[in-house]
């Protein structure tokens, strides 16, 4: 047996088999010129023949897939026969340049002219970038990018993955996720816990296990062993037992006493919304507006956003839905709003502040809102992200007064609004943290990173106290504001505790923690999750607290948590 320590994200305890995510396709060498013996046409020959091959596997897979994953296929099939884009290749191989090169530059010309079309035609500019890729893979013999095709299950292992290596992920197929690189809060973690994938990142080494190695992953200890014992196989077969008894949620989130914590969910649009609600969400805590128009190059109209909310609002009819505003920026650039130049986008302008730069978007953002409200019975609250200050909060709120909006909010994800949270929320009605950001700002750590996973987590005793004194803001004057949690702190059962004790008024996550973190929840009183707070607050280090805590908690080692 060989153990990997890593950081555990999503819980669940399995046995599988490693499939080793492909590495991605390095640049044919600029120039590169057809191998000695080989002529142009062999050299076509071979290209249309791999263009035909990448064409057919896309298509057989679309066969087996449902939903957005079979359009995507779909779509990249076509492109991978794409007249324009064989033929650039073609006349470049005709000239002596190698197939692979020919289609790398063919591919770079195709897509930025269906880039600068704009609109549906610049939605498939990636499509382009993602067959070419294929293409040199089949033609050089090696494994093609994206999610491995498999008939059986598997333990999906990588460096990392990006959103877009999602599209196609089966949790039908795959057992766990298992990173070398990334974070607690890095886009694996957050995909994993919304498909309740076991999922441990940072896992150094783990990318050098053989395919068909069989291990052992447990999501909520953050370990990897490879050719697990009987041990861990009881462990495996017990955590299959208990998991059905995960599988519900009653509807209400409460401590054993009956202190009511709301538990809502993290959407995206109007699918995610109508998933949540069949999974008991008692309404939305963070609907992440701009995963609506990643894809777009332009700024959608009122009425098309006006649709888009509205989609949200209707799977919760009067309930609460709290909209965040374009967060756009860093890790989620929209070419109509953001700056693909900027040299630290972490730290610049996103969120709120676009507005200062490009004025106007954040006001037809509000206006669509309000339009969808008027349309819908859902309790709509809205908050900006990335507020700093006092001032800027105060002008969110006099924006959505202008528009007709009641219940405006602000994100507390920058150090600066904990720390001024009293002043901040005499502008403003309700605050949410969003404890992704708050962490990698309060710590100074990317949360992309995996050599920075240690620090990149909720559990640091400072980002709890930052919770703490946002709570303490709020109640300022005796003039209580609702603060809830949004970001994937919420979605960990033993910190929704500790949070809860801290004073957060609701707890919303990806909705397929909901029934976990409920169980939990009701197995202790409002008076022992302020004492567990306390616990995590005096530790040296987030390590100590979040084990100080668990050792308290007993039902997360029932529950394989």
């Amino acid at each position: 047996m060989q153990n990997f320590p890593g950081v555990g994200v999503s819980p669940g305890r399995v046995i599988g088999t490693v499939r080793q995510m492909p590495k991605p396709i390095s640049e044919p060498p600029a120039g590169e010129q057809l191998a000695p013996g080989t002529t142009a046409e062999e050299a076509t020959a071979a290209l249309k023949a791999a263009s035909q091959a990448v064409h057919d596997e896309l298509k057989a897979r679309a066969a087996h897939a449902t939903g957005d994953g079979k359009a995507v296929l779909e779509a990249t099939a076509l492109m991978a026969k794409d007249t324009m884009l064989i033929k650039g290749a073609a006349k470049l191989v005709a000239r002596g340049m190698s197939a692979e090169r020919a289609i790398w530059e063919s591919g770079s010309s195709v897509s930025e002219m269906l880039h600068n079309l704009g609109g549906y035609m610049a939605e498939r500019a990636t499509d382009v970038l993602d067959v070419r890729a294929r293409i040199v893979a089949e033609l050089r013999g090696v494994p093609a990018p994206g999610i491995p095709a498999s008939s059986t299950p598997f333990v999906l292992v990588a460096e990392d993955l990006a959103p877009a290596d999602t599209a196609t992920l089966d949790p039908n197929k795959v057992l766990a996720l298992v990173t070398a690189g990334g974070g607690p809060q890095s886009h694996t973690a957050i995909i994993a816990r919304s498909l309740g994938l076991p999922a441990v990142v940072a896992a150094v080494g783990v990318d050098e296990l053989p395919d068909g190695t069989e291990v052992y992953v447990d999501g909520a200890a953050g370990s990897i062993t490879s050719e697990p014992d009987e041990s861990l196989r009881a462990a495996a077969e017990a955590w299959a037992a208990t998991a059905s008894l995960l599988a519900d949620f009653s509807g209400t989130g409460a401590t054993a006493d009956g202190h009511l914590v709301p538990l809502l969910a993290n959407v995206g649009g109007g699918k995610d919304a109508e998933a949540a609600a069949k999974l008991g969400a008692q309404g939305v805590g963070l609907f992440r507006t701009e995963f609506c128009f990643l894809e777009r190059d332009t700024e959608p109209s009122v009425e098309e956003q006006a649709a888009a909310y509205k989609s949200v609002f209707d799977a919760f009819p009067g309930k609460k839905v709290v909209l965040r505003t374009l967060d756009a920026g860093a890790d989620k650039p929209l070419p109509f709003l953001t700056d693909s130049t900027e040299p630290n986008p972490a730290l610049g302008v996103r969120g709120y502040r676009t507005d200062f730069t490009t004025p106007g978007v954040l006001d037809r953002q509000l206006e669509a809102i309000a339009l969808a409200e008027k349309q819908s019975e859902a309790d709509v609250w809205v908050m900006a992200p990335m507020i700093s200050t006092a001032e800027e909060a105060a002008r969110f709120a006099s924006m959505c007064a202008d528009a007709g909006i009641k219940t405006p909010g602000v994100m507390v994800e920058v150090p600066s609004a904990a720390l001024t949270a009293e002043a901040i929320l005499r502008e403003v009605a309700f605050a949410s943290l969003g404890t992704n950001d708050l962490t990698q700002y309060a710590m100074a750590a990317d949360r992309q990173l995996g050599p920075l996973a240690n620090l990149n987590t909720p559990w640091q005793p400072a980002v709890l106290r930052l919770v703490g004194l946002t709570v303490e803001g709020s109640r300022a004057e005796g003039n209580t504001k609702p603060v809830g949690v949004c970001g994937e702190a919420a979605a960990d059962p033993a910190l929704a505790v500790v949070l809860t004790g801290l004073g957060v008024s609701t707890l919303s996550m990806t909705a397929r923690s909901l029934a976990a973190v409920a169980a939990v929840l009701k197995t202790v009183t409002l008076e022992e999750a302020q004492q567990l707070a306390k616990l995590a607050l005096s530790a040296p280090s987030a390590t100590e607290a979040r084990a100080w805590v668990r050792e308290k908690l007993p039902v997360l080692d029932e529950l394989g948590l």
